[in-house]
């Protein structure tokens, strides 16, 4: 692809759509796209900073069934998105548009459909989003990370192309390759609660670390929040004598995965593959409200691989305590989940998306 191809990637507005997409987006301006991004203003806070590219924000909605007037509301919201998006891509003119998932990524599909503009999605969970489902009519590929993928309907399965997690390249490439925990000395903690910092974690897990360090396990918590939630945090470690280090949303959460040898994270596919590719062990904590429970498929995926470790949230209280106590004093659990994760790698995504995007694009057939 040496001639400059304009590509447009439509993301969803949470982390687990926006952190894809800016890498994926990434990649492409290295291999000489031009690439704008599509989202709305809740995808935009975690792009604001990012000075690599143009991004557009347009309303979005998912579509709301709880009565006929939001019902209506929520229809029109789509429905002036989808004009909007028309507007944008007859100006702009891209040769592709790349869905991310996510509802905020579903009207400017649709127009490209109307179109007839090259439309990619993508689908990185174990259970196909609403969105990406929607649009499995009109989309040429489904690119997917995982060949297991629930929720398509049979007719679809020539379009399903498996390319792995779209990751940092950072992460793929210079992952630290654990080889073998001797006796830990100390459990270096690293929590995640997805990009929006899960409020049951900052409640719930503090207290079950003091349990833990007044056991005489010593600890030091890497604890991911929101910022209203860092002085009520660092105060309550401090008061705990508990070693801890408070962060925010952060692009380079790489930076920690050297330091830690247990991440306690929210079930997202991107981060379970982030610290899969890492050799970190975790114990995966789905959220229970996750679209058609994808957060669960994911966590069940994962821990039957034997790449991590599955609690519930409703068990966490209860069995969280004992677990960490167990693995303090016998890290057989943590090698033999280290020992599967050597097994595993997404450093093929980016040439399975090239193979992928040089297929549609050299199709014909398209309005443009």
């Amino acid at each position: 692809m040496s001639k400059k191809i304009k590509a447009v990637i439509a993301i969803g507005g949470t982390g687990g759509h926006v952190i894809p997409g800016y890498n994926l987006a990434l990649h492409l301006k290295e291999n000489n796209f031009i690439v704008d991004l599509v989202t709305d203003t809740r995808g935009l806070k975690y792009l604001k900073s990012s000075k690599n590219f143009k991004i557009h924000t347009f309303p979005s909605s998912p579509l709301i069934k709880k009565n006929i007037f939001a019902t209506l509301f929520s229809f029109l919201v789509i429905l002036y998105s989808i004009l909007r998006s028309l507007v944008f891509l007859l100006f702009n003119r891209p040769t592709i548009i790349i869905g991310m998932g996510g509802y905020a990524s579903f009207p400017i599909c649709i127009a490209a459909a109307i179109l007839k503009i090259k439309l990619i999605t993508y689908e990185n969970n174990l259970f196909i989003g609403k969105a990406n489902k929607y649009l499995l009519p009109f989309s040429d590929k489904i690119l997917v990370s995982y060949k297991e993928l629930e929720g398509v309907p049979n007719r679809f399965n020539k379009k399903i192309y498996e390319i792995g997690n779209i990751l940092k390249k950072e992460i793929i490439l210079n992952s630290k390759k654990t080889n073998h925990i001797e006796k830990i000395k100390k459990l270096n903690l690293l929590v995640l609660g997805g990009s929006q910092a899960a409020k049951f974690f900052a409640d719930s897990l503090p207290s079950i670390f003091r349990d833990c360090s007044n056991d005489g396990i010593p600890l030091k918590i890497y604890h991911h929040c929101l910022p209203y939630q860092n002085d009520e945090l660092s105060l309550f470690y401090k008061n705990s004598k508990i070693e801890f280090e408070i962060f925010n949303f952060n692009h380079n959460l790489e930076e920690y995965f050297s330091k830690v040898n247990l991440a306690i994270t929210r079930s997202g596919s991107s981060v379970l593959a982030e610290l899969t590719n890492s050799n970190i062990p975790f114990i995966s904590v789905p959220l229970p409200s996750s679209a058609d429970n994808h957060q669960l498929k994911n966590a069940i995926y994962y821990e039957r691989k034997n790449f991590g470790f599955l609690i519930e949230e409703k068990d966490l209280n209860l069995r969280l305590f004992h677990f960490i106590k167990d693995i303090y004093r016998d890290n057989s659990k943590l090698n033999k989940i280290i020992l599967n994760q050597r097994q595993y790698s997404d450093k093929n995504v980016y040439q399975n998306v090239d193979k992928a995007l040089k297929i549609i694009i050299n199709d014909k057939n398209s309005y443009f």
